[in-house]
């Protein structure tokens, strides 16, 4: 049965593929709108502890993908969903969940701030790099004909252009930024939200019938994340409170930039789209769930 979803793919019209590409700009602006030369303060006065976490990111859950990909055997598409997750920057709702669970929401706005604004350059060369490196994948991306120049290419750009704009204004007109802010998150929102809504609609059948293959999937990679930022973390002798940090920025994923990137730049394949779809609901569902036992049980 989980074959049956390499072979599915989500058909876009010209339409669909212009909204996707709308609501991509507005998903990195509003981040880039967000962020403020105080976030990146950490690198001046401790930067080894958003050095450490920002490897954990972009090296260690990648490698940890990898490793589980053995073990857990799914399909090409649903593997490469999972590597497209894990090659994503930092969800700002980590800054939330941070806070909750008595974090350090310092470190965790630095942490999402650097990932952030690091996506460009790094999500799509990752996605590149690290698919090549599991050959189902590599097979996949291959029989997609896409070529690793252009995407990375096409993807910097769609990624770099709001994000130079967002962080222009965030730094030269604060009252600006500060302006636009609510709106265009709003309308980021919404959008990715339309679209989930729609897309899970218009595919229901298909959410129903493999919604138990999909899940289990989700719910161990999002727990090994989890564990994994905050083991390294304990290794890197990190305090209580960054330990915690740590554990939400590893295991919460901007989700919905790999499923937007997905329908736009790898014609919307079933496994993949349904992976970071559906890791996007969960990672909510367990990081809330991990800061309410730390907020309540303390260690």
């Amino acid at each position: 049965m989980a074959g049956e979803l390499d072979q599915i793919e989500i058909a876009l019209n010209p339409s669909v593929q212009l909204a996707l590409a709308a609501i991509l700009f507005l998903m990195v602006l509003a981040v880039a709108l967000s962020l403020k030369p105080a976030d990146f303060a950490f690198l001046k006065s401790r930067p080894l502890r958003p050095f450490v976490g920002f490897a954990a990111q972009i090296i260690g859950l990648p490698l940890l993908t990898l490793a589980l990909l053995p073990v857990l055997a799914p399909s090409p598409s649903i593997a490469l969903g999972m590597i497209v997750v894990a090659c994503c920057p930092g969800g700002s709702v980590s800054n939330l969940l941070t806070l909750i669970a008595r974090g350090d929401a310092a470190l965790s706005v630095s942490l999402t701030a650097i990932s952030s604004a690091l996506a460009p350059l790094l999500t799509p060369a990752a996605i590149i790099f690290w698919s090549g490196l599991y050959p189902p994948t590599r097979e996949l991306v291959d029989a997609l004909n896409i070529n690793a120049a252009s995407f990375i290419i096409q993807t910097t750009l769609l990624l770099g252009v709001p994000l130079a704009l967002g962080l222009g204004l965030s730094a030269l007109r604060p009252q600006t930024a500060e302006f636009l802010r609510r709106p265009v998150v709003f309308a980021a929102t919404l959008g990715l939200a339309t679209l989930v809504v729609v897309g899970v609609a218009l595919n229901f059948d298909i959410a129903l019938r493999y919604g138990a293959l999909i899940i289990p999937i989700v719910a161990a990679h999002n727990a090994a994340g989890f564990a994994l930022g905050f083991l390294i973390a304990l290794i890197a002798r990190f305090p209580d409170a960054q330990r915690r940090t740590l554990a939400f920025e590893v295991g919460i994923q901007n989700s919905g930039l790999g499923l937007v990137i997905l329908l736009s730049q790898f014609h919307g394949l079933g496994g993949a789209a349904a992976i970071t779809a559906t890791w996007g609901v969960w990672h909510l569902i367990a990081g809330a769930a991990l800061a309410m036992s730390w907020r309540r049980f303390g260690r």
